[in-house]
């Protein structure tokens, strides 16, 4: 996180006490929800690449399911962010009572709306958020789910 490439679409980049707080938030959402984001490592050494999964957003003023992802630079463009993101939409709808599960990215973060498409999301809704920017916001829901697990 504290890789301005990979944070190019965060207000800003992870210091310290961001990490920090960033895994404390992560740890208080395990304890509220049962979920949160997983660490993503490689089969072949167990090396950590990134992470990828399950919390709740407040996307466009209302609290959402969201399937999240962040990798290194160099595992990027790899298929890891698609091959986790499976999983979470998988353990999602198999695991929860939720019927749409989204991601949401910066309009120009082309590489995050592929990897939402590539997981099955449609694109639902744009607007501009906090920060005066355009936000996309692409779901996918249990229904479609069941359609291409089949």
């Amino acid at each position: 996180m504290a890789d301005s490439d990979i944070t190019q679409h965060y207000p800003y980049t992870f210091d310290k006490a961001r990490v920090m707080n960033w895994i404390d938030k992560s740890i208080e959402r395990y304890n509220i929800f049962g979920f949160g984001l997983w660490a993503v490592c490689l089969k072949d050494n167990g090396e950590m690449i990134g992470d990828c999964g399950l919390t709740m957003q407040i996307i466009n003023n209302q609290i959402k399911p969201e399937i999240g992802y962040h990798f290194r630079k160099d595992m990027q463009h790899k298929g890891y962010a698609k091959e986790a993101s499976i999983a979470v939409r998988d353990w999602t709808f198999i695991n929860t009572p939720f019927n749409t599960v989204y991601s949401y990215m910066k309009k120009d973060n082309i590489a995050s709306a592929a990897v939402a498409v590539s997981y099955g999301c449609k694109k639902l809704d744009e607007f501009i958020d906090s920060k005066n920017e355009t936000t996309v916001v692409y779901g996918i829901t249990r229904r479609e789910w069941e359609k291409i697990k089949i």
